[in-house]
């Protein structure tokens, strides 16, 4: 953690080297020493410092100054940092003016020049007023801040990315808290760079304005951009079945790649519970399941790309060149496909224009805090909606799950119904069906059609999360991998049409099970046409996978 600061300001370069000197001495421990040589300079690093979040301890500054004396300095940097001790260096002269400041400036001190022995004229009155400091000092949040607001579609994003992607943040919504004195603080701070919203703010000073994922990644050293040209494996999405063939193929010496559009994770990832995965008799959270994967990727030396999407591929002999969104090519020897499913689009009037401001597809982990006491719906029927909703239930006032069914049965885990049954804040509406989204600049009304009555129900609503089934994101293939009619990939025997192998398929053997119509193109997890949408079917699916990719690559 960064030590708070002593800021000495003093025109006179000699004054400024000896007192600096004599803090340094005494203070260098437990503080750091800055310096300005002049009263306008020390207050922007007074703003770089609270944009920074660093705390200050101490101002010690000079009475007779150009254009701005000590007194005058105090009372502006009191507006910067206003629990900061402050004190004024004075000549004798000035003695009436430093007395004065005491009402004036709330001045805690003055301190005559010279001040030679320190140990009789500087130390002791500092080490009062620096334990007085110390007993109120509560450490600021030294990681990444966002500031934002909590309806924007951009804001969200980041938000999203940034947990899913496992890098602890500080969230500050300038709406929710405009009327918090820190906050108002910052953002004078920032000056006109505050309505570049959202803005990310790093522990050394840098700031990124009206960002994009992409480019925090970069900033926190996520990796974007590949090492080498070429892989033995590289595998292109990372979800659980992505995570579990990076692992048992870099486990078994392959040079091994994974990209991921979003962050590592996949669908799964948003789960805020998932309590029927083997070995976890308590259960463990989407998240959590998805940062222990990568850690143990990232140990066989898996070299992982996210936020990183790819937007083509085309096969060259016995190469595999996937094309990226950022114009660049990776070529491999064999490519595994693992890029799930998206959530399939809600198609109601006004939903598009709220998507990220009270209109979510998946999770919204992130915003479950931002929902305590209002009304949450979730829509849809399946294991990720039940969870989410028990996730929201701990701080929404209501969480009301709409189904177009009857009932829950035949599309969720039953210990899921279970538990929603004996959450008195859960409701469940049946046989219902969102038929519009109503609101200005975020969600504040949902009208429900009840297929039974044919009647609308217009109700206020905080914030909806769609979980209504999925669709694969594979246009990227098109002309080179074969896809059912919904475009979930064939393999292995779904591709062998009367007993006869794939068109243009050249190997004397038929396509293994996991492979597709491309010989070294495998497909695993959501994304394969006839999987079982279970976390453990994929992990099995991309472990399995390594197994024909070895008896692939022994003979290229």
């Amino acid at each position: 953690m960064a030590k708070p600061i002593l800021l000495t300001v003093d025109d006179d370069p000699d004054v400024l080297r000896a007192i600096e000197r004599d803090l340094r001495s005494q203070y260098g421990a437990e503080y750091r020493v800055l310096s300005s040589d002049s009263p306008e300079g020390g207050l922007d690093l007074l703003k770089g410092l609270k944009v920074r979040n660093d705390g200050v301890a101490l101002l010690l500054v000079d009475q007779r100054m150009p254009r701005m004396d000590g007194v005058g300095f105090l009372q502006e940097a009191r507006q910067i940092y206003p629990d900061a001790k402050r004190a004024l260096l004075t000549a004798y002269a000035d003695t009436n003016a430093a007395i004065s400041a005491i009402n004036q400036a709330n001045l805690d001190y003055f301190f005559m020049k010279p001040w030679d022995p320190p140990t009789e004229h500087l130390y002791p009155q500092l080490d009062d007023l620096l334990d007085d400091w110390q007993a109120s000092y509560r450490p600021q949040f030294q990681g990444i801040r966002v500031l934002g607001t909590r309806w924007s579609p951009r804001s969200y994003e980041l938000r999203d990315f940034l947990a899913r992607s496992h890098v602890p943040y500080q969230w500050i919504d300038v709406e929710g808290s405009a009327n918090d004195p820190e906050t108002k603080r910052l953002l004078e701070a920032l000056g006109q760079d505050a309505s570049e919203l959202p803005i990310v703010l790093f522990s050394d000073g840098t700031k990124l304005l009206n960002s994009a994922p992409t480019e925090v990644a970069q900033k926190v050293g996520l990796r974007t951009r590949a090492e080498t040209s070429f892989y033995d494996l590289a595998i292109v999405g990372g979800g659980p079945a992505g995570l579990a063939a990076a692992v048992y193929g870099a486990s078994e010496g392959l040079h091994t790649v994974m990209l991921e559009r979003e962050a590592p994770g996949g669908q799964a990832g948003m789960s805020s519970r998932i309590e029927n995965y083997l070995g976890f008799p308590a259960g463990l959270s989407g998240g959590d399941l998805a940062r222990r994967a990568v850690v143990q990727a990232r140990r066989f030396g898996v070299e992982i790309l996210a936020p990183q999407e790819a937007v083509g591929v085309r096969t060259e002999g016995p190469y595999r060149i996937i094309k990226l969104a950022d114009g660049s090519e990776i070529s491999c020897h064999a490519l595994m496909i693992a890029t799930g499913v998206q959530w399939r689009r809600l198609e109601a009037p006004g939903v598009g224009q709220l998507q990220g401001a009270g209109v979510y597809y998946g999770g919204g982990a992130t915003e479950a805090l931002s929902c305590k006491g209002e009304v949450v719906y979730v829509v849809g029927g399946a294991n990720s909606a039940g969870q989410a909703a028990m996730n929201f239930a701990r701080y929404a006032e209501r969480v009301v799950i709409l189904v177009r069914g009857e009932s829950l049965s035949s599309t969720m885990s039953q210990y899921l119904i279970d538990q929603i049954k004996e959450t008195p804040n859960i409701q469940l509406w049946t046989h219902a069906n969102v038929a519009e989204v109503h609101g200005d600049t975020h969600l504040e009304e949902i009208s429900v059609l009840c297929s039974d009555t044919n009647k609308v129900e217009r109700v206020p609503a905080s914030a909806m999360f769609i979980f209504i089934g999925a669709l694969p994101r594979t246009d990227w293939l098109a002309g080179t991998v074969e896809r059912d009619e919904r475009g979930f990939i064939l393999t292995g025997s779904d591709l062998m049409q009367g007993g006869q192998r794939p068109k243009g398929w050249v190997p004397d053997r038929d396509p293994f099970l996991l492979e597709t119509n491309v010989p070294g193109i495998f497909a695993v997890g959501d994304v394969r046409h006839g999987s079982v949408k279970r976390v453990a079917s994929g992990v099995g699916e991309g472990s399995v996978a390594v197994q024909f990719i070895h008896q692939y690559l022994s003979k290229v």
